[in-house]
């Protein structure tokens, strides 16, 4: 890939992810404790043991950890860009999550917590891991998608716009669950599963948002981005519209954090495969219990509806517009 059309400065990433090692706010790891959680959950109801897995992209050596407590990874290896950290130790293998070091069908369960959204070449690196795989190998990861920090973006374009600087890209693009369906199955997974998890924490202002952002290593690395130092007033006039256009009665602004799973299989014949079209034994209208009308056959109308031939399904107000998986997470 040209330097023209990278989009992250990786270089930049790494110098932010050492700071955040060193000045981590407490409590701002909230997003790798939820999904860590989440992948241990995942974890657990896998019926495989795995010989060899590598904790991917994982500074701070919680994702090592949490394999190797699971019981189910025999020999886990910590592979991570940063040399050392503040306190969990140097990773066993430093390596690039771009350009990986593993030979083929090496592993037998990569899992990488947060660090994909962060890659030029996500393809790219997912049909390296699909190589190093061992077949019914198992790839496990999670990254920022959707709507995430969707409020911030709109702010910021909005406060740059009148202060007259034009817009410059300051909020990380995200994938959509579709599309990482899609990735795992262009790299050549077998039976990819991708869902989606939505948190939405409140905040007292825009700069204690921030404030999280830095101190996950997070904050603007778009090679795109605007070199030129943002003015103070710029800030202050996006706090004002987030607070203005995303605030609950309370006063705290609402952010939004998509986190998306993803995981897929190195194929293996032993793996379930879709039946052949036209191979059922058994006929859908035999297995519903109904009686099978013919396409173009006329059907005699339903007594019951033609008394209120105006009549429509009720909906449950209460699941109206609710996304699966959403939750409120509100860090004091």
């Amino acid at each position: 890939m040209s330097a023209e059309t990278l989009l992250f400065d990786r270089p930049l990433l790494a110098r932010r992810r050492a700071r955040a090692l060193r000045t981590g706010a407490e409590g701002a790891d909230f997003l790798l404790a939820s999904v860590l959680a989440d992948m241990a959950d995942r974890m657990a109801i896998t019926t495989r043991t795995f010989v060899t897995g590598v904790a991917l992209g994982d500074v701070t050596g919680r994702t090592a950890a949490m394999l190797a407590n699971s019981g189910k990874v025999e020999r886990v290896v910590r592979a991570d860009g940063l040399v050392a950290g503040a306190g969990p130790g140097r990773p066993d293998l430093v390596i690039d999550e771009e350009a990986l070091p593993f030979l083929p069908e090496s592993l037998d369960v990569v899992v990488s917590p947060l660090a994909f959204q962060f890659v030029n070449d996500l393809p790219g690196t997912l049909v390296q891991i699909r190589r190093a795989l061992r077949p019914d190998g198992l790839l496990l990861a999670a990254l920022l998608g959707g709507e995430t920090l969707t409020e911030l973006r709109e702010v910021l374009m909005e406060a740059e716009i009148a202060e007259g600087r034009g817009v410059s890209p300051r909020v990380l693009p995200v994938a959509e669950v579709r599309d990482a369906g899609a990735l795992l199955q262009r790299a050549g997974f077998a039976l990819p599963v991708t869902d989606r998890d939505r948190l939405t924490v409140r905040y007292d202002t825009l700069f204690d948002l921030v404030k999280d952002l830095r101190a996950m290593g997070a904050t603007n690395i778009l090679a795109a981005r605007d070199r030129r130092p943002a003015s103070r007033r710029l800030f202050l006039a996006a706090a004002e519209i987030y607070r203005e256009r995303f605030s609950d009665p309370d006063g705290r602004i609402r952010a939004t954090f998509d986190i998306i799973s993803v995981s897929g299989w190195a194929p293996d014949p032993s793996q379930q495969k879709p039946l052949r079209p036209g191979s059922a034994q058994v006929r859908l209208a035999d297995a519903l219990k109904a009686e099978e009308i013919s396409a173009g056959e006329k059907v005699a109308p339903n007594p019951a509806r033609a008394a209120a031939p105006n009549s429509a399904p009720r909906r449950d107000p209460s699941s109206a517009g609710k996304a699966p998986g959403s939750r409120s997470d509100k860090p004091s």
